[in-house]
């Protein structure tokens, strides 16, 4: 009897290694094609980013600061080393809830060129709250130098400049259910995309297959980020997921810091206009029925 019932779970195990052997085949076997038809027509991602969950997206949305703090750890210690972000100032980081003097703490950490002096040359000095995040190269080209011909780009804007459209119909629907959370949504599969590419897939000598990169099928930037790459202080996960979603909501503060004051206003203005509404009618029903007497 106990071999028979070591017998049965041996192939149930074996069974299932091969039917998880056979859906992984096949899903490869659809992203080959997926890959070869982007690539025919041109059309680009191969994978559409996924629709994720945001503090701030919808009617009443708001920034969460301490995943927006968490975010602005991650741009510091992993992206900061290649990425600029030259239109952010350092004193809008008390909008994240940091202090007056946490402000100028951080800033002291970077150093940029000022001048000319009485001597006409320019120097270097420690940032001061009006200053805006530095880049790490002197100018592009030594950008396009350090990252094999490509240069960087700016992260102030990359939460608006970057999003995939979603075509018909779901662009009508998103006229009427706003959804402008597509950066942040690219952002978190771009940087949770990369793969190894499928059987007979070639990419380019000193690119990196990533089925997401809204430009072709691989990129000059290797996966940025590891799991336990970042210490969080609050307990969060410290996965690649996790740290994806954070600096990509970061990254939409930057784009957009006045986001939730402009929501506000937005329902303020519905408001007064379904009132205005409201009034109208109430007026035209009154002319109206003292003209029917």
């Amino acid at each position: 009897m106990r071999k028979l019932f070591t017998s049965i779970v041996l192939a149930a195990a074996v069974t299932g290694f091969g039917v998880a052997n056979g859906q992984a085949a096949e899903e490869a076997h659809d992203l080959k094609a997926q890959i070869e038809h982007a690539i025919q027509g041109g059309h680009f991602p191969v994978l559409k980013p996924t629709e994720e969950k945001w503090t701030f997206s919808g009617l009443f949305g708001k920034y969460d600061k301490a995943q927006l703090q968490r975010g602005l750890k991650v741009y510091k210690e992993v992206c900061s080393a290649c990425h600029s972000m030259q239109r952010v100032a350092f004193r809008t980081l008390e909008d994240l809830g940091y202090t007056d003097a946490q402000v100028k703490a951080f800033a002291a950490e970077y150093e940029v060129q000022d001048g000319p002096n009485g001597d006409g040359e320019m120097y270097s000095r420690k940032a001061v709250p009006s200053d805006y995040f530095p880049s790490p190269f002197a100018n592009a080209e030594a950008a396009a130098a350090a990252n094999g011909g490509a240069a960087p780009p700016d992260f102030s804007l990359i939460a608006k400049a970057r999003a995939v459209e979603r075509g018909f119909p779901q662009f009508i629907i998103d006229m009427f259910v706003p959804y402008q959370e597509g950066g942040p949504d690219y952002i978190h599969a771009l940087l949770t995309g990369y793969m190894d590419p499928p059987a007979g897939v070639e990419v380019a000598e000193g690119t990196h297959f990533n089925p997401h990169f809204m430009s072709g099928i691989s990129l000059k930037m290797a996966q940025p980020i590891s799991d336990d790459q970042v210490t969080y202080d609050d307990g969060s996960p410290q996965t690649v997921d996790q740290y994806s979603r954070d600096v990509a909501a970061f990254l939409m503060w930057a784009a957009e810091p006045h986001l939730e004051d402009r929501k506000r206003t937005g329902f303020m203005v519905l408001v007064f206009l379904l009132g205005l509404t409201a009034l109208v009618w109430i007026t035209k029903r009154a002319i109206y029925a003292g003209k029917d007497h």
